[in-house]
């Protein structure tokens, strides 16, 4: 742990030489997110509820998504960004280093002006926490921690297989953006707006559902199970998969020729 926090600081003061690049990145991003919470908003000018979400209920949910993918985007930039690793030959020299490839990956790239996009998300829960209606019990606030965490944990694996598939094709498969990207802004509503499925894709194929739809009927006293609370516990058997795919693609791999 020690040595990624060394890591963090190179990547940090780094990104930092640069200070007006990194302050304008981070405008860019939270403009960015803002566009999408400003069509939530128009949206409910018009109308009051959707599917029996008032505006404050949405952006509850919102939050909790962008927050995890910001963060997600941040610290697995490496993955994001795996394809050119390939490309350039930093791959290869990874590989004879006596260090767990995954860590090395994750470690060698951070973007720190994908934060942006966590202040549009706090700022987005600092509306909606006065007036969702959410009584912020012990158990509502674990619940809402447990979507966060989880939820980067889950796109952190959807980018391990973005990763994984380029052993196979040297060049990044845009598809999966469907999935990272995407998943991001259809997050901004539940996901059962989208048809049961869609819900049922998200829950048993892709789990972006158990860490956003499940926990928020708790948070929201629309279900009562503990289920519901640790719902976003069970999202996390997605990482063995990706990892086990990833070193299935690397046991495959032959160096790119760079």
């Amino acid at each position: 742990m020690s040595l990624y926090f060394k890591y963090f600081a190179i990547q940090l003061k780094s990104q930092m030489q640069y200070k007006l690049s990194f302050f304008l990145t981070l405008v860019a991003q939270f403009l960015i997110s803002f566009t999408e919470v400003a069509g939530i908003y128009f949206m409910f000018s018009s109308l009051s509820i959707v599917e029996n979400y008032t505006l404050e209920e949405i952006f509850l949910c919102y939050s909790a998504v962008l927050m995890a993918f910001s963060i997600a985007q941040t610290f697995m930039r490496g993955f994001d960004m795996f394809p050119r690793m390939l490309g350039n030959g930093q791959f290869d020299r990874i590989l004879v280093r006596p260090l767990n490839v995954i860590f090395q990956v994750t470690a060698s790239q951070m973007d720190f002006g994908r934060l942006g996009r966590l202040l549009q998300a706090a700022i987005i829960l600092g509306i909606a926490i006065p007036n969702s209606g959410v009584i912020w019990t012990w158990d509502k606030i674990v619940t809402y921690v447990l979507m966060i965490i989880c939820g980067c944990l889950v796109f952190s694996g959807l980018f391990i297989i973005y990763a994984a598939l380029s052993f196979f094709t040297t060049e990044g498969l845009e598809f999966m953006n469907i999935l990272t990207d995407g998943g991001a802004i259809l997050g901004k509503y539940p996901f059962s707006v989208y048809g049961k499925g869609i819900l049922h894709f998200l829950t048993f194929i892709v789990p972006l559902a158990l860490f956003q739809y499940y926990p928020l009927q708790y948070l929201l006293d629309r279900q009562d199970s503990i289920f519901y609370m640790i719902a976003p516990t069970l999202s996390l058997l997605f990482l063995i998969p990706s990892c086990i795919f990833y070193r299935f693609g690397l046991k495959r791999y032959s160096s790119s020729g760079s």
